[in-house]
C-alpha cells in the first residue's frame, strides 16, 4: 500500500476487520472518540451562568429548558410553535362554573 490514510475513518474503511480485529476495535474507538471538548466546556460554562445563587430552587426541569435555550440560542424560537406546544399540555387547575 502506497498511501497513507488521511485520517482515523478512512484508515478504518481500509483495515481488515477479519486478518486486525484489535487495531479494527482501536479504530473504530478512535473515529467516535470527539476532537475536543469545547462543546462540554461550553455547555458547563452555560450551566454556571444559569444557575446562580437566586436560581438554586429552580426545578430541574426548567433548567434544562434554560440551558437548552441558551446552548442552542442560533436556533429561532417562534412564538407560534411555544405557544402550540403549551396547548397540547392539560391544564393544572380545573374551573368550576
Amino acid at each position: 500500500m502506497s498511501d497513507k490514510p488521511n485520517n482515523a475513518i478512512d484508515a478504518l474503511n481500509i483495515c481488515n476487520n477479519d486478518m486486525y480485529p484489535g487495531i479494527f476495535n482501536l479504530l473504530q474507538i478512535l473515529a467516535t472518540l470527539p476532537v475536543s471538548t469545547a462543546s462540554n466546556e461550553r455547555t458547563f460554562s452555560k450551566l454556571k451562568l444559569i444557575k446562580t445563587y437566586l436560581r438554586n430552587t429552580i426545578s430541574e426541569n426548567r433548567l434544562n429548558g434554560l440551558a437548552m435555550m441558551s446552548i442552542y440560542r442560533k436556533d429561532s424560537l417562534l412564538p407560534k410553535d411555544i405557544l402550540d406546544e403549551l396547548c397540547k399540555k392539560k391544564r393544572r387547575l380545573d374551573f368550576v362554573l
